[in-house]
């Protein structure tokens, strides 16, 4: 990569603005913690995980070197609440963010202020924190931004709707906006995720004698479909057949503005992306290992939702979501199901495992790994004990998910059992389904008329699961007893 593109946006004076730690001093046998995450990685996007139009090299190393999970959940199946469950340790029936409400002019709606994250908890712990790349949970100078939620260094994107653009005109380094001129008035000066990856690395120079939590949300592959013309293009352009997208360019409305651009080979723009996506995380493992961190640091690589349709893009034509039916939004196994890999030297066994274990049970896992207990009440079970093969690992009653948009969906998986609710907002009109994921992992087969029983336990459940929050009225029953 060329590291120049690193200087290009960046020669404003962008000082520190971090947190100190709450704890005086850290043993140098505690492990640093890598956690990647990209955005709207579909299940079958890794070769390790069953693509063939294209490799992943550098994370198929990864997964031969650690434990790759088979049913590992994401928090839901869109970015904003995916990424709070994450964040929370809460499944999506109590976290604090369900969905993706835009707060004006740039930015999400926040974290609440109160809520312990995985960065306070890392924080206690002595570490130092960072996140690069985007965040979409608080607007800028709001209780959300994340230097309000435990984050010493931020660099990336704020406002999510923002990082559909890869040529964006400005990011965000704490509460500094770090304007990109090149990128102005259409401008391809910077292409964002480079840059954002070169504080990353930065990130690990400077506090390589010191435990950190270092948290990568890449915008990749999410859409827009667009990638510099350099070497990683011309490995994948005539490769595959083409059909044009005709998207928002110069003169649009949201041109740049959360509009996706158009693009002539959208297909070879796919495999480009998620072929840089490895090498950033192939460039990751490399610094690790010239800084002599990579025996003691804890990498873990998953996303955020299933594969998107949008901008071009195609899951289908790559097979992006394996065996499984649905797309990001769903919460069918393809929108909620993930790649997870975890590699810890020395500590976790190598293969593969078929635990079924969330986003949320991340914050429990940290808070054992540090020392520590979470500080409120989680959904998340601590994988320790499955991690390090010490002790008697603790499994999940159930499983649940919801999402906010599209009527409204719900999702309860109990053992081989799964129940969908489509149209839930409408009471009464509502559409259940139900599936034996054991037998049918695909979920072609609707077994809702043949076993009752099973769909009045896991509806009751579901009711259970799905507290009431007024910013997020999923049940129209709800919002009426509400007012």
């Amino acid at each position: 990569m060329n590291k120049s593109l690193l200087l290009s946006g960046l020669a404003v004076g962008i000082g520190g603005n971090f947190f100190q730690a709450e704890a005086a001093k850290v043993t140098s046998k505690v492990p640093n913690v890598v956690f990647i995450i990209a955005d709207d990685l579909g299940y079958g996007d890794l070769s390790c995980y069953g693509q063939q139009k294209f490799r992943t090299p550098n994370i198929d190393r990864l997964a031969e070197q650690g434990m790759l999970f088979t049913q590992c959940y994401s928090g839901t199946t869109v970015s904003a609440p995916s990424r709070a469950c994450l964040l929370s340790g809460l499944h999506s029936g109590h976290a604090p963010i369900r969905g993706n409400k835009e707060v004006q002019p740039e930015g999400q709606m926040a974290l609440p202020q109160h809520m312990e994250s995985i960065f306070q908890v890392f924080k206690r712990a002595g570490y130092t924190t960072g996140a690069f790349g985007k965040w979409g949970l608080g607007a800028p100078g709001t209780v959300g931004d994340p230097n309000r939620q435990g984050v010493d260094e931020f660099f990336g994107y704020n406002c999510q709707l923002l990082a559909h653009n890869y040529y964006a005109d400005h990011l965000w380094y704490n509460e500094k906006r770090v304007e990109l001129p090149g990128n102005y008035d259409g401008g391809f000066g910077v292409y964002t995720q480079d840059t954002i990856q070169q504080m990353a690395l930065r990130f690990l120079d400077n506090n390589k004698d010191k435990p950190f939590f270092l948290f990568l949300p890449y915008v990749i592959p999410h859409a827009e479909l667009i990638v510099p013309e350099d070497s990683i293009i011309q490995k994948f352009r005539g490769m595959y057949p083409e059909k044009p997208f005709k998207g928002c360019d110069e003169g649009c409305d949201y041109f740049r503005k959360g509009g996706y651009c158009s693009q002539p080979e959208p297909h070879a723009t796919f495999a480009a992306m998620i072929y840089r996506l490895d090498v950033y995380v192939g460039q990751v493992v490399e610094k690790l290992k010239e800084l002599g961190l990579d025996k003691n640091t804890i990498v873990i690589f998953t996303s955020d939702n299933g594969p998107h349709l949008e901008g071009g893009a195609d899951p289908d034509f790559f097979n992006s979501n394996g065996i499984y039916r649905g797309y990001k939004r769903d919460v069918y196994e393809g929108g909620i199901r993930v790649p997870f890999i975890t590699v810890w030297p020395g500590i976790v066994k190598q293969g593969k495992t078929d635990f079924m274990c969330s986003f949320w049970d991340m914050l429990p896992t940290f808070a054992q790994m540090t020392g520590n207990k979470a500080r409120s009440s989680v959904d998340g079970i601590s994988l320790m004990p499955l991690l390090t093969g010490k002790g008697k690992q603790k499994e999940h009653e159930y499983f649940y998910f919801e999402f906010q948009e599209a009527g409204g969906r719900q999702a309860v998986r109990k053992g081989d059992w799964k129940l969908i609710r489509l149209k839930a907002s409408q009471g009464d009109r509502s559409v259940y389904e139900l599936y034996n994921l054991a037998e049918d992992p695909s979920e072609t087969t609707d077994l809702l008329a043949s076993e009752p029983q099973k769909v009045e336990e896991l509806k009751a459940i579901m009711e259970e699961a799905h507290v009431y929050d007024p910013n997020w009225p999923l049940l129209e029953h709800e919002r009426k007893m509400a007012k």
